[in-house]
C-alpha cells in the first residue's frame, strides 16, 4: 500500500480511467480511432491544459484561482487589440498577452498575501473584473486572430497544427509541460509550493519568505494563463468579450481528478495533464456517439466529485 501511495495512487486511478475512457469510445464511438479525432482531442486540450498546468503551484499552496477562464480571455483580447487596433508585429502581441497574464497573476498573489484577502474571494473579483475590462477596452467587440488563409498564417500553423495536420501545439505542452515540471520538482520555488501547502506557519517560522513565493505561484499561474490564451485564440480566431466563465473549473477539474489535493501540499503536473486529457476524451468521445455537449458537463461533475471523495477519504487514513 505504501508502494502505492509512493507511485500516486489516485494518479494512478486517473490513468486507468483515460484508458478505459479510451477504449470504451474506440468500441462504441463514430470514427473514433483515427488521426482527425486525435487532433480534436488534442485541440481541446491545449488551452484547458495550460491553465491546468499553472492553477496547479496554485491549488499546491493550498489556494485556488478562479479568476483564470476569464482571464485567459481577457489576455486574448488584449492581445487582438493591440494586433488589430494598433497593428503591433504578432509576436509582439503574443508577449503582451504573456505579461498580461503575469500582471493578473501578480494582483491576484498581492490580494492574498498582502491584503490578506481568502484566495476564493480574491480571484472571484479578478475573474469579473476581467470580464469587465476586456469589454470596456474593445467596447464590447471581438478581436480576431489570423486564420490559415491571412497573411499571418504561421500563427495558427505554429501552435495548432501545421498543413499536413501535424501537432505542432503538442510540442509545446510537452516543453512547457517539463519546464513547469522542473520548476515544482527540482527548485528551491517547488519545495517552497510544497512546504507552503503542507504546513505553511512552518515554512514561516523556518525563515522563508512566505509572502513572496506564495505570490510567485500566483504569477506563474498567470503567466501559463497567458500562454493559454495563445492557444485558444490560434485555435477559435475569434475572441469574444464578457465570456471565459466555467473554463476555469474545467482546469481545476482537470488538476483534482489527476491527484492534485484541495488542501494542499500534494499534487503532481503529471496528474493534472491525465486529468484534462480524461475530460478531453470524454468530450470528444460522447460526439463520436451522438451525445449532448451537456452529458460531458455531467459526467465531468461525477467524476470531479468522485475525485474529491478519494481524496477526502485518503487523508482521513493519514489522521
Amino acid at each position: 500500500m505504501a508502494f502505492l501511495e509512493k507511485l500516486g495512487f489516485q494518479k494512478m486511478l486517473a490513468f486507468a480511467a483515460l484508458v478505459i475512457l479510451y477504449i470504451f469510445f474506440s468500441i462504441f464511438g463514430v470514427r473514433f480511432l483515427s488521426l482527425d479525432t486525435f487532433l480534436t482531442i488534442l485541440g481541446s486540450a491545449y488551452f484547458i491544459a495550460f491553465l491546468a498546468i499553472g492553477v496547479t503551484f496554485v491549488i499546491i499552496t493550498g489556494g485556488i484561482d478562479l479568476s483564470i477562464g476569464a482571464g485567459m480571455i481577457c489576455c486574448a483580447i488584449i492581445g487582438g487589440l493591440v494586433y488589430n487596433t494598433l497593428h503591433v508585429p504578432l509576436p509582439l502581441a503574443i508577449i503582451i498577452m504573456i505579461l498580461f497574464g503575469a500582471l493578473i497573476g501578480l494582483i491576484n498573489g498581492l490580494l492574498v498575501t498582502i491584503v490578506k484577502l481568502p484566495p476564493f474571494i480574491a480571484t472571484l473579483g479578478t475573474m469579473m473584473m476581467s470580464l469587465g475590462f476586456g469589454s470596456i477596452v474593445t467596447n464590447v467587440s471581438t478581436q480576431t486572430f489570423p486564420t490559415m488563409y491571412d497573411a499571418d498564417n504561421w500563427y495558427k500553423y505554429l501552435f495548432i497544427s501545421t498543413q499536413n495536420k501535424f501537432p505542432t501545439g503538442l510540442i509545446f505542452l510537452v516543453i512547457f509541460f517539463a519546464l513547469a515540471s522542473v520548476v515544482l520538482n527540482k527548485t528551491k520555488i517547488g519545495r517552497y509550493i510544497y512546504g507552503m501547502g503542507s504546513n505553511e506557519e512552518a515554512v514561516r517560522l523556518s525563515g522563508v519568505n512566505v509572502t513572496l513565493w506564495k505570490t510567485l505561484a500566483y504569477v506563474i499561474c498567470g503567466v501559463f494563463m497567458g500562454l493559454a490564451a495563445i492557444f485558444y485564440s490560434a485555435m477559435f480566431t475569434r475572441i469574444i468579450p464578457n465570456t471565459g466563465n466555467g473554463f476555469e473549473l474545467l482546469a481545476i477539474a482537470g488538476v483534482v481528478i489527476g491527484g492534485t489535493s484541495l488542501a494542499g501540499g500534494i499534487g503532481t503536473l503529471s496528474g493534472t495533464m491525465i486529468g484534462v486529457f480524461i475530460m478531453s476524451v470524454l468530450k470528444t468521445g460522447l460526439v463520436s456517439m451522438n451525445q449532448p455537449p451537456q452529458w460531458q458537463t455531467f459526467l465531468t461533475g461525477v467524476v470531479l466529485i468522485l475525485a474529491v471523495a478519494l481524496d477526502v477519504w485518503r487523508n482521513s487514513k493519514k489522521v
